[in-house]
């Protein structure tokens, strides 16, 4: 008997999966565990496959874009009929898609701004002799009324509508003089490139979006002195194994050791309670071609800055190739961002759901501090913790990045 095959929930944050390719076509056999198709979703590109035996009858979406749980392919056997299959299958994605679209009014019926009384739609009603011309037509009204070209005024709307008080304005400012004409000089055209939304983009942009206006975030910055940990790093990529351990991998050890005395840190917001992670998954942001991803290094307090170095560099190559395991993406309590490889002094992350905290990393730079109460040069670096002020307060922030600065600036208690 014929069966509909559904586009699968991939990932948690899915919601819909993009067809890159198709490994079988039409008439082919398939078996179970048969990779069918290449499906690209919010974190890495992964197969499709399929859990039936029989033959390809029909293939929904050929390439692009499809909603979690629609109609991607019917498998069954050779020759049988399943237009009654498929017909109810696009009855389904259908009454489901209306369903969505009543649900939201007509932005274009509603949008309007009332202004003194007087209301001004947003969609222009353009006039016959200038249909190009971006302007209200309460703007046009008062132009005409005051014998202005509204074609010389600038607008400040959106898209650059010209509305009231761009007229106003002009009305209100003196006739310039006429300046001295500039030599005219030829300007070759540029060309706009539209770019079409990945679906990690569209991903990355609703859950920071999210948690940067649901979190209420605040920041605390610390810079610490990195004297002990260069000194620290050094010796052990001196050392006659072929460990090779970076900056990061020390700020990711100590920032584990850390989060194990400030559970807070560690920790969710999760509406009627607060939950208090037992185990620290550190999230490490990972640059790759469509955005960013977080590969997460699960345990993190356990394991030595060794074990951490290669997992980080495994993970981070995987990332860029878009090779991880949904279950290598998830299960964060803590994030860690490092832009300091950029030359990036400072900067705030948005907390990555659902943590309560994310700490960014900026670059070691040589300054003159004071130690013993004399001025030397030092390699200082700057940290700053973006929080989650529903479950950690300033003071709880502040204890954490004391104890982390203790790690840092003293590395070898993190072999103890």
């Amino acid at each position: 008997m014929a069966e509909v095959i559904r586009m699968p929930r991939m990932s948690d944050t899915m919601e819909e999966g993009v067809i890159v390719g198709w490994l079988k076509k039409e008439g082919d056999v398939v078996e179970p565990g048969d990779v069918l198709a290449e499906v690209e979703t919010d974190k890495a590109t992964m197969d499709l496959e399929s859990y039936q035996e029989g033959v390809l009858l029909y293939i929904g979406v050929k390439e692009g874009p499809v909603p979690v749980d629609a109609l991607v392919a019917i498998i069954g056997e050779a020759g049988e009929d399943f237009q009654d299959l498929l017909a109810d299958a696009q009855s389904e994605t259908s009454t489901s898609s209306d369903s969505k679209s009543d649900e939201k009014p007509s932005e274009e019926a509603s949008a309007a701004t009332e202004n003194n009384g007087v209301t001004e739609a947003v969609v222009d009603q353009p006039t016959p002799s200038d249909d190009r011309l971006k302007a209200s037509p309460l703007a046009k009204k008062i132009a005409k009324e005051k014998g202005l070209d509204i074609q010389n005024i600038a607008g400040t709307g959106e898209g650059g509508r010209i509305i009231k008080k761009d007229v106003e304005s002009a009305v209100a400012q003196p006739a310039s003089q006429p300046a001295t004409s500039a030599p005219s000089i030829v300007v070759p055209a540029g060309e706009d490139q539209k770019v079409p939304v990945s679906q990690m983009r569209k991903v990355i942009a609703k859950r920071l979006s999210e948690s940067k206006y649901t979190a209420p975030h605040f920041y605390l910055t610390a810079e610490i002195n990195m004297d002990n940990a260069i000194q620290a790093r050094k010796m052990i990529n001196d050392g006659e194994d072929d460990v090779r351990i970076s900056f990061n991998d020390i700020v990711i050890k100590a920032t584990a050791a850390a989060l194990r005395q400030h559970p807070f840190v560690n920790g969710s917001w999760n509406g009627d309670h607060l939950l208090l992670h037992g185990d620290i998954h550190i999230g490490v942001a990972v640059a790759v071609e469509d955005g960013l991803m977080v590969p997460v290094v699960k345990n993190a307090d356990f394991k030595s800055l060794s074990q951490i170095k290669a997992e980080v560099k495994d993970l981070a190559t995987r990332a860029r190739t878009k090779k991880l395991k949904p279950d290598e993406m998830q299960g964060n309590t803590f994030t860690i961002s490092n832009l300091g490889m950029f030359g990036i002094d400072e900067f705030t992350g948005i907390i990555n759901p659902p943590d309560s905290c994310i700490l960014a990393v900026g670059a070691i730079n040589k300054k003159p501090i004071v130690v013993n109460d004399a001025i030397v040069i030092g390699s200082t670096m700057k940290i700053t913790l973006s929080c989650d002020h529903r479950i950690v307060d300033g003071a709880v922030g502040a204890q954490f990045l004391q104890t982390l600065r203790k790690y840092l600036e003293n590395p070898m208690k993190l072999l103890l």
